[in-house]
């Protein structure tokens, strides 16, 4: 069996493309590198921390308004790594720079996690493993 490959890319979808991609363009500091219509969606994606590419996914139905909802089967959150908790007190900072609301750090024995949402309510974390 070969080793099982790291995540590549992460798409969300949105419900309103231009506000979303002001707010995802704060928080990576980045513009996309990528913006076209895809056959059937719009995307925009950024390449962000070590190469991972996060994309951005409008699509012309919408959603009829429905918000993310950890609760309803699918994705639960995205999580971004830190290498320690300082890192995380450097992120809730910028956070805080941003205007962007998050649930403050809390830390577990597994870790510690800064949790926020985007536009949509997609949530969104900033992970730090135990010190």
């Amino acid at each position: 069996m070969p080793e099982f490959p790291p995540i590549a890319h992460v798409a969300v979808t949105v419900s309103d493309l231009g506000t979303s991609a002001a707010w995802y363009e704060l928080l990576f500091d980045a513009q996309p590198e990528l913006d076209e219509d895809a056959g059937g969606f719009h995307h925009k994606v950024y390449i962000i921390g070590g190469g991972m590419l996060f994309g951005l996914h409008s699509h012309p139905e919408g959603s009829g308004g429905a918000q993310f909802d950890v609760l309803r089967p699918g994705l639960d959150h995205v999580a971004f790594g830190c290498a320690d908790r300082a890192e995380l007190e450097r992120w809730q900072a910028k956070l805080d720079e941003l205007d962007i609301g998050h649930g403050g750090i809390v830390d577990a024995h597994y870790g510690s996690g800064l949790s926020f949402k985007d536009p949509d309510g997609t949530a969104l974390e900033f992970f730090a493993p135990p010190s």
